[in-house]
């Protein structure tokens, strides 16, 4: 009988770490770490934006934002040329030197490489949404003009 209830109490643990362990991933699913190993190539993806933060652990500010950035990648979850990312330049200090962050938190659009533009506006999920939208618009917009001119040579 004592066999049986560790036999439950091992499966019902299983089960609930499973369970845990993907409302764990699912919450942080849309937004995407990137490290100095992974950020140049994820940001060159072709015809793709990439809307990132800058953050610091220590900072208040960072701290400040709470959930903002996981509830904003949820949002753009349905948007295929728009990726979310973050990074944390406590870790990834010459990444953060080399894109130019004085001040933290920082966003940042890139657009097949190139940062395109830097937020600096409201923050709540809409604005920062509207702002990514546009931003992501015109450079496609340029890319295309760009590739246009490119034809005609």
């Amino acid at each position: 009988m004592k066999a049986y209830h560790q036999s439950i109490l091992v499966s019902v643990l299983l089960i609930s770490s499973l369970l845990l362990s993907t409302l764990v991933h699912d919450s942080k699913a849309e937004v995407i770490t990137l490290t100095e190993g992974t950020f140049s190539d994820k940001v060159k993806e072709k015809d793709t934006a990439w809307f990132v933060k800058f953050c610091v652990p220590w900072c208040k500010h960072c701290k400040s934002l709470g959930s903002l950035w996981e509830d904003f990648g949820k949002t753009m979850e349905g948007e295929d040329e728009i990726e979310v990312g973050e990074v944390d330049c406590g870790t990834n200090k010459p990444l953060c030197s080399k894109v130019k962050i004085g001040s933290y938190p920082s966003f940042k659009v890139f657009y097949n490489g190139e940062e395109v533009a830097r937020y600096r506006g409201k923050r709540d999920v809409e604005a920062l949404r509207s702002f990514v939208l546009e931003e992501t618009e015109k450079a496609a917009a340029a890319a295309n003009a760009q590739l246009d001119d490119d034809k005609e040579l």
